[in-house]
C-alpha cells in the first residue's frame, strides 16, 4: 500500500475510533446507565446500555470470547492490508471502518468489562458509533465482493483468451 493509501486508511480508522471513543466517554459521563433521554420524539433517544455481550444480546457476558474475535479480525485486516494491499478505494475505507469499529468495542470490553452503547431508534437494539461502522464496512465489503466490476468474468483483459473461455461440462 503506498503512502498515500495508508495515511488514508489510518486517518479514516483513527477519526471513526475517535468519534466513538469520545460520544461514549461523554454519554458516560452525562448520562446513568439505563437512562433514556429523547433527542427527536418518536424517533431517536440517547439511552445508556452497558453491553456486555455482541450485537442483539448475543453472546451476553462472553468478553473473552469477544475479546478474541475482536483480536482475530484486526489481525486479519491487517494481513490483508500488508500482503493483499487491496487497490479499491471501497475495499480499503470498509477495511478501515471494521478496524474502527473492532478497535472501539475492544477499548471499552479491555477497560470497562462491556460496551457502552447510547443510539436507541426504538425497535433496534441500542448501539454506538462503533457498531455503525462496523455494520457499514462489512455492507461496503459484502457490496464489493458480490457487485465489484473487478470480479465479474466480462472484465477480464480482452486480449487474455483463457480468461472468456468456460470449460466444457461434457468433458
Amino acid at each position: 500500500m503506498s503512502r498515500a493509501r495508508a495515511l488514508v486508511f489510518g486517518a479514516t480508522t483513527l477519526g471513526v475510533l475517535l468519534t466513538d471513543q469520545v460520544t461514549k466517554a461523554m454519554v458516560r459521563s452525562s448520562m446513568e446507565v439505563g437512562q433514556s433521554d429523547p433527542v427527536i420524539d418518536g424517533v431517536l433517544w440517547l439511552t445508556r446500555v452497558h453491553n456486555t455481550g455482541a450485537a442483539f444480546g448475543l453472546f451476553r457476558g462472553q468478553q473473552g470470547m469477544l475479546i478474541i474475535i475482536a483480536v482475530t479480525v484486526l489481525a486479519a485486516i491487517a494481513y490483508v492490508i500488508a500482503r493483499v494491499r487491496p487497490e479499491r478505494p471501497a475495499a480499503r475505507t470498509a477495511l478501515a471502518l471494521v478496524s474502527a469499529g473492532a478497535l472501539g468495542n475492544l477499548i471499552d470490553r479491555v477497560t470497562l468489562g462491556g460496551v457502552t452503547d447510547f443510539l436507541d431508534i426504538g425497535r433496534w437494539p441500542v448501539f454506538n458509533v462503533a457498531d455503525i461502522s462496523l455494520d457499514v464496512g462489512v455492507a461496503i465489503l459484502v457490496w464489493w465482493v458480490l457487485f465489484g466490476k473487478e470480479h465479474r468474468n466480462g472484465d477480464a483483459d480482452p486480449g487474455d483468451r483463457r480468461a472468456r473461455e468456460v470449460p466444457d461440462s461434457d468433458e
